[in-house]
């Protein structure tokens, strides 16, 4: 018996492990990615329905969803565990390595930006600048055609007789 609660201690201390990376993956996404406040409080509720699976999981998996007040201390502990000794060391490594992924994909991107940059300048700049000067020479030509159109009234009687 007392086996068996030692165990499913450490089964949660494990499961308080567990949702302290968790909220690690979500915090390194935050530093890694600006989100506006919408993302974020989408990402927290996120985060609170992927712990409660895994701690239902666990309840239900290891103690046949029997709920004892040692499962909960474990969590905590593991959890507590986690963010002194281990989280600052995973956020660090982990924004580092994203940031090198970053900058060697951003690396490999360089051709097609130049790529881009030239198909930009040879054809959609000219284009462009057909659209609007075109566009302003209707624009002209119809007040053209308007004023022309308008006969002052000097010109009217003179073509009346």
């Amino acid at each position: 018996m007392v086996s068996n609660q030692a165990y499913l201690f450490l089964v949660f201390i494990i499961n308080g492990i567990i949702i302290g990376l968790l909220f690690d993956f979500f915090r390194i996404a935050r530093k890694v990615v600006q989100t506006n406040d919408i993302v974020t409080y989408l990402e927290d509720i996120l985060f609170w329905i992927l712990a409660g699976c895994s701690m239902l999981y666990s309840i239900f998996t290891f103690n046949n969803g029997e709920l004892r007040l040692f499962m909960f201390i474990g969590v905590l502990l593991g959890a507590f565990i986690y963010m002194l000794w281990i989280s600052s060391y995973f956020i660090k490594i982990n924004v580092k390595i994203i940031n090198m992924v970053k900058k060697v994909i951003g690396f490999f991107m360089i051709p097609f930006l130049w790529i881009y940059r030239i198909i930009q300048k040879v054809f959609f700049k000219p284009a462009i600048f057909l659209f609007i000067n075109i566009r302003k020479n209707f624009t002209n030509f119809g007040t053209k055609i308007s004023k022309n159109l308008k006969v002052p009234k000097k010109e009217r009687n003179i073509v009346k007789n």
